[in-house]
Formats: C-alpha cells, sequence, structure tokens
C-alpha cells in the first residue's frame, strides 16, 4: 500500500508533465497577433503569474519550514527517549552484574577463609554455610530477572540510524526550502531584467524541483500513512517485536503502567532483600560472639559486612530501575513525538510539496510567455530606424557615444540654418565668435560646444525680430568680424 501511494505521486508528475508539454506545444504553435493591443493584455497575464508563483513558493517555504521543524522535534523526541530506555536498561544490567560478582567472588572468599579460621567450632561453621546458601539464593533471584542486554543493544541501534537519517532527511529538506526560495527570486529577477538566459536557467531548474516536488511528496505522504498505521495501535507492534526477548507480562506491565497490575519483579526483590537480612544479622552476631575468640576473624567479617552493604545499596536502586514509571513515561513521550509531532511535521511537508508544485508549475507557464514578449520587442526594436532620436536604443547609444550626440546637434542646428537660405547666403563653417568667448560658453555648458548655447552675437544668424535695415547693417558687421577673425587666426 504504501509502494501504491508512491506510484500514485509519480502519476502525477507524469500528469502534470503532460499538461505543461501541452501548454508548451500550443504556446508554439499558436502565433497571436503582435499588435500594441494583444500585447498589454500578455504582459498583465505574465506579471501576475509571476506574482502568484511568488506568493505560493512564500507560503511553501514557510509551511516547509514548519513542518521540517516539527518532524525534527518528533524525531528528536523519539530517540532522547530511547536513549532514556536504553540507558535505564544498562543501568539495571550493571546493577545485577555487580551484585553477582560480589557475591561470587568477594563473599565467597571472606567465607572460605572464616571457615578455616571457625574449623575448632561446628555452630560458627553452620553459620557460614547458611550465609553460603543465603548468597546463593541472591544468585539465583538475580538470574531469575530478564536479560536486558539484547534489547538494550536493539534500543541503541535503533536511536542511533533514527537520529543519522533524521539529520540527513533535515539537511535535505532544509535545502531544498532554500533551493525553493533562490530559484524563485532569480526567475522574478529574470523576468524583472528580461534576461535570456537567465530565465532559460531558471526554467531547467524549474522541471528539476517540479520533479524533486513531487518526489518527496510521494516519500512523506508515504511515511505519513505508515506512521498513522503504527499509530492507531502501537503497543501490539512493540509486543510483537519483543516476543521471545522479553515476557508479555514484562512488557505489558511497563506499556500500561496501571497500579492494578502486579510488579513482575516483586518476588525475586522481596526474596533478595530477605537474603540480605538475614546474612546482615548473622555477620552482627558473629561480630558480636566469634570475634574475642577468633581475633583474625574480625576483618574478613567487617568485609562481608561491606559486601551486604554495596549490595543493599545496589538492590535500592534495582528496584527504583525496575518500576514501570521510569521506562513508561519513556515509552510514551517517544508515542507522542512520533504520533504527534512527527506526523503533524510529515502532513505539513506534503502540503510544501503540492504548493511548491504548483508554485513552479506556474512559473514555467509564465516563463515562456516572457521569452516571447522579449523576443517580439527585440524585433520591434530592430524594424525602427537607427537615426530616430526618439527610438530608445538610439537614445542608449547616444548615451555611450556623446560625440553621435554632438553631431545630431550640430545637423540639428545646419538645418535650422538652412530655412534662413531664402533670407541671407549661408554662414561660414567657422564660428565668428571670439574664441574666449566659445571656450568660456563651452566649459559653462559641460565641455560639448553647443551652438545653443553661445550668445545671438556669436552664432552668426541674427534674431527673427531684427529689420530688413538692421539685418543689412549685422551681416556686414559679421563679415568684417569673419575677414579680421580670419587674419588673425593666418598670423
Amino acid at each position: 500500500s504504501l509502494i501504491f501511494l508512491g506510484c500514485v505521486a509519480a502519476a502525477g508528475l507524469g500528469l502534470n508533465l503532460l499538461c505543461l508539454a501541452i501548454y508548451l506545444s500550443c504556446l508554439c504553435c499558436c502565433r497571436k497577433d503582435e499588435e500594441e493591443e494583444s500585447k498589454k493584455p500578455n504582459s498583465c497575464c505574465v506579471t501576475w503569474s509571476a506574482v502568484t508563483a511568488g506568493l505560493i513558493t512564500c507560503i511553501a517555504v514557510g509551511v516547509g519550514f514548519y513542518g521540517n521543524s516539527e518532524t525534527n522535534d518528533g524525531v528528536y523526541q523519539l530517540t532522547y527517549s530511547l536513549y532514556n530506555a536504553n540507558h535505564t536498561l544498562g543501568g539495571v544490567d550493571s546493577l545485577v552484574t555487580g551484585t553477582m560478582g560480589n557475591m561470587r567472588t568477594g563473599l565467597h572468599q571472606h567465607l572460605a577463609r572464616l571457615d578455616e579460621i571457625f574449623a575448632a567450632r561446628g555452630d560458627y561453621v553452620q553459620t557460614l554455610q547458611f550465609m553460603q546458601q543465603m548468597a546463593d539464593n541472591v544468585i539465583k533471584q538475580l538470574l531469575g530477572l530478564p536479560d536486558w542486554e539484547d534489547a538494550k543493544v536493539d534500543l541503541a541501534t535503533v536511536a542511533d540510524l533514527t537520529a543519522n537519517a533524521e539529520y540527513y532527511r533535515w539537511l535535505t529538506y532544509l535545502l531544498l526550502l532554500i533551493l525553493d526560495l533562490i530559484i524563485c527570486l532569480l526567475a522574478c529577477l529574470g523576468l524583472a531584467k528580461q534576461s535570456r538566459w537567465l530565465l532559460t536557467t531558471m526554467m531547467v531548474f524549474g522541471v528539476l524541483m517540479l520533479i524533486l516536488s513531487w518526489t518527496s511528496l510521494g516519500a512523506d505522504l508515504a511515511t505519513a500513512v505508515g506512521t498513522s498505521d503504527f499509530c492507531v495501535s502501537p503497543d501490539k507492534y512493540v509486543m510483537s517485536q519483543t516476543k521471545g526477548i522479553i515476557g508479555s507480562d514484562i512488557v505489558h506491565y511497563y506499556i500500561y503502567c496501571n497500579q492494578t497490575l502486579s510488579n513482575p519483579f516483586q518476588q525475586p526483590l522481596t526474596i533478595f532483600q530477605r537474603s540480605l537480612t538475614t546474612m546482615q544479622i548473622q555477620v552482627q552476631g558473629l561480630l558480636q560472639f566469634a570475634v574475642p575468640l577468633f581475633p583474625t576473624a574480625e576483618r574478613d567479617l567487617l568485609g562481608i559486612q561491606h559486601v551486604l552493604n554495596s549490595s543493599e545499596a545496589s538492590l535500592h536502586q534495582l528496584t527504583a530501575l525496575l518500576d514501570c514509571r521510569g521506562l513508561n513515561k519513556d515509552y510514551l513521550d517517544a508515542m507522542v513525538g512520533v504520533c504527534y509531532d512527527g506526523v503533524e511535521g510529515v502532513l505539513y511537508l506534503c502540503l510544501f510539496s503540492i504548493l511548491a508544485a504548483c508554485a513552479f508549475t506556474v512559473m514555467l507557464c509564465a516563463v515562456p510567455r516572457a521569452w516571447r514578449q522579449i523576443a517580439c520587442r527585440d524585433r520591434d526594436y530592430d524594424d525602427i530606424d537607427e537615426e530616430d532620436p526618439f527610438n530608445p536604443r538610439a537614445r542608449r547609444i547616444g548615451s555611450q557615444n556623446p560625440n553621435l550626440t554632438n553631431m545630431h546637434s550640430f545637423c540639428s542646428y545646419s538645418s535650422s540654418m538652412g530655412s534662413q537660405n531664402s533670407l541671407h547666403p549661408p554662414a561660414p563653417t567657422v564660428s565668428n565668435a571670439p574664441m574666449s568667448e566659445y571656450m568660456n560658453q563651452t566649459a559653462l555648458f559641460g565641455g560639448n560646444p553647443r551652438y545653443e548655447n553661445v550668445p545671438l552675437i556669436g552664432r552668426g544668424s541674427p534674431p527673427p525680430s531684427y529689420s530688413p535695415s538692421m539685418r543689412a547693417t549685422y551681416l556686414s558687421m559679421t563679415e568684417e568680424q569673419s575677414r579680421h577673425f580670419g587674419n588673425d587666426f593666418q598670423a
């Protein structure tokens, strides 16, 4: 069923790519008129498509960050609980092993030496034999406790694998979210700058991110459904997995932890406590009555007392660790992390994948239209005369080449001079204004020798308001100034 869900996501990806292919084919085959009326709606459509894709991407990234964080929190709670349970089981195993070692080695050595010391007293030897029986009984009860080594190894392995997988999953989704946001921003920049290569690159990455979005949707959907199935009845799953490793009554005790349930370790722990108490009483009696007769026995008796005290402390710690409340809390915390935060985060990641797929679909629909508008605009610019001063391209070229601008200005001045041919002969090509006045005007107006900025007295054309007599006087004066200027220039 989980594989089927993954196949459903793959079918959605195929259908999405098929729709995009049909749309692009129709866009390439159906040529529309490129008139001014038809360009404005297309430009508006591209703009709104880009805005919509950007908004959907921002929403998707926000949802993705929240879902990724929730999933990480749930998995972290699971691994933290597993490590706590592993620490508890490890503590139980360590206490049991240490107590059994003290009983078998330390207590046995002290009893063997005391048996040699009390060889002449049969009643004291019987007391030592009774203490040995109590020690064997304690070891027997400890051996009756379940071996937690296998369970501890399994929990540690599961926790390590889960933590490593979650780290790479979290990092992968973080990079995917950042990449989605970067691609959307670069696509909007390409539309704003009308850059063809940037739009082409973003279109290729858009197709790639569309495939990744549908792939992540399939994986998240399968994970959410599988985890939800587990969360319907996690107790049965845990009991089936621990069958043959730990007794069912023990697993039931730790899973439910009710006050009505009896502790399966109550009997061995009680026997352990009574055996230690009996041995402590026997040691106290020997210290009181046997030490005055056998002073060398005091050291071994105190050593036995120390072993019994340490064993009793281990018994109290063991009783606390074997209580159901600690492991049951870890179990409940793990289930809450998986079934609430984890499933909620995965569902948000599914929503992120859907929104990201929609955003990139809209983006892939808008980019070809923007490419077509850029091509149409460039073709219209190619049809405009380069010499037209109102052509935007000519303006850009003129701003880059100031000499061309001056040439156009001079030609416009010449054309304006040509309109005066009916009134007087053409003015000489050399400016009649004095050199100092001309240079001052040139420096004043930015270094460009624009004739419009030179005063009327030095431009070679009288104001239009002059009378015929004044115009004749003005022409004679300009001719005389021209001769003087030419002579001075030759000299």
